[in-house]
């Protein structure tokens, strides 16, 4: 498995995250191959690596209430 330098990619909150601290994640869009996932409360802590594709297709079947969330 490769590493994947992550120091320098921007990070955005989920549109479905409150102001107050809620159950946030943050996605970033600054690796076209990929996409990193983070709990936003804890920005240090782990991330999930998605392929572009697959990431694109979960959305999608998200917001088309295929998956309940």
């Amino acid at each position: 498995m490769r590493s994947i330098d992550l120091s320098t990619v921007k990070w955005r909150k989920s549109s479905y995250s409150n102001s107050d601290g809620g159950q946030c994640v943050e996605v970033s869009d600054s690796l076209p191959a990929v996409v990193p996932v983070r709990d936003s409360k804890n920005p240090n802590g782990p991330v999930l690596i998605f392929p572009a594709g697959g990431w694109s297709s979960f959305v999608a079947a998200v917001k088309d209430g295929q998956l309940l969330v």
